[in-house]
């Protein structure tokens, strides 16, 4: 009796069996590294945070010439210099901490809108060059342990998405 069934669903499964899915494979870290796009949004962030990022560089410098101070002249100081140095070094640190957590999340999330913007593209030109070449299933390559390199589309989207720009 299950001998039979295990034939029938055998018979059965046999026609899908046979129809042979075409299915490609794109590696994404790849084509991020590739695109153009990627050295724009990198430049379009410097200028947009340049002057954050140049106000937390002069608080760093700063801070460190103060302590190079201290540690040069601490013998030279007296107690009410040193205790006035320290309190415009701890000031300063406080500063550079907010000023620089603030920076680093607002460049963060602005990378992270950025990246999704790219990622809609990617998406729209994997789905494009899906259904042209007729494929049937396409995975992301860190989902697959081997693959022929005929089936990696990788390389058409970073080349149609540096076309389009």
């Amino acid at each position: 009796m299950v001998n039979r069934a295990l034939m029938a669903l055998m018979l059965v499964g046999a026609p899908l069996a046979a129809q042979a899915e075409k299915i490609a494979v794109v590696d994404m870290g790849s084509i991020f590294e590739q695109l153009p796009q990627r050295e724009q949004i990198s430049q379009s962030l410097k200028t947009e945070f340049g002057d954050r990022m140049a106000e937390a560089q002069k608080l760093q410098d700063e801070l460190r010439g103060l302590l190079e101070k201290q540690q040069r002249d601490a013998a030279l100081m007296n107690d009410t210099q040193k205790t006035e140095l320290v309190r415009k070094m701890e000031s300063l640190k406080a500063d550079l901490q907010l000023k620089g957590k603030a920076l680093d999340e607002d460049l963060r999330r602005r990378q992270g809108e950025e990246q999704n913007k790219l990622l809609v593209k990617v998406q729209k030109a994997i789905n494009t060059i899906a259904e042209a070449e007729k494929y049937d299933l396409v995975l992301q390559r860190g989902a697959v342990v081997f693959v022929k390199p005929d089936a990696d589309i990788s390389g058409k989207v970073v080349e149609a998405l540096s076309k389009g720009k």
